[in-house]
């Protein structure tokens, strides 16, 4: 009975923040490339899929840095659930600077209602909360996220919906919420895109459109490319980048019984 309570509260907290997100998106959890947001998905049990940008292109306004290597690891530990540890290289071109990791974060991501990503029917719902580590040659701080993620496919394409609460490294209160389509999944080649906002209060509010294309090579191997543009505090921001998402099983030998 105490399972099924929790169960409940989880799917319900879920649902209220599926209904925050569509509420501030009218009619940061951890990426899915080249995503800022995420899908209701996770690694298979004892596999380990890697999202990898060896470099991309950072503009904003007369500043320029390089971006990369870009990591996300996600792991599936158990049915459902993945951990998942990223960080991202940025190294300034000019003005020139130290090589920082930014955004390094672990977290845990759990669906908590197999849906149409799952290959069942109706909405793909999870969650996904954990810890804002420290920068390298960044900020120094800890911080903390929780987010929900709906996920819906169709023969048409698949939408995603992010809705996302943290207490940044600065220990500023922030708010995340993106719409991500994507293109037929039969496709070998579909066309994506995602809208975002993000504010964090007192510091900066920002407006962002990305396109891209994702080639499926297999079904443990993707390409992708993609461009940002944003509205950081009215400053336009533009990114360029490309990657690949692979997933390689993990198996553990046992020893000998003595």
């Amino acid at each position: 009975m105490q399972k099924t309570a929790k169960a409940t509260v989880a799917l319900r907290t879920a649902a209220a923040l599926a209904g925050l997100c569509a509420a501030l998106w009218p009619g940061p959890a951890a990426a899915y490339r080249p995503f800022n947001g995420t899908d209701a998905a996770v690694a298979d049990p004892n596999e380990m899929e890697n999202e990898f940008q060896p470099v991309g292109t950072l503009t904003q306004g007369s500043d320029k840095s390089l971006v990369g290597p870009w990591t996300v690891v996600n792991y599936g530990f158990k049915d459902r659930w993945e951990a998942v540890l990223e960080g991202k290289g940025i190294a300034p071109l000019s003005p020139s600077g130290s090589f920082e990791i930014t955004e390094p974060a672990f977290s845990l991501k759990h669906v908590l209602r197999p849906g149409s990503l799952q290959d069942q029917t109706g909405p793909s719902i999870a969650t996904e909360f954990g810890v804002l580590l420290p920068e390298v040659n960044g900020d120094r701080g800890v911080g903390a996220s929780v987010a929900s993620i709906v996920s819906q496919r169709w023969d048409w394409g698949t939408v995603h919906l992010n809705a996302a609460l943290s207490l940044t490294r600065e220990h500023n209160g922030d708010v995340f919420t993106s719409v991500i389509i994507e293109g037929p999944s039969k496709w070998t080649v579909r066309p994506v895109a995602e809208v975002f906002y993000e504010r964090e209060f007192g510091q900066e509010e920002t407006f962002s459109g990305l396109v891209g294309l994702i080639w499926q090579v297999n079904d443990k191997l993707a390409v992708d490319a993609a461009f940002r543009h944003a509205l950081t505090n009215g400053h336009a921001v533009t990114e360029v980048g490309a990657g690949l998402t692979f997933a390689v099983p993990i198996r553990f030998e046992r020893g000998p019984h003595r």
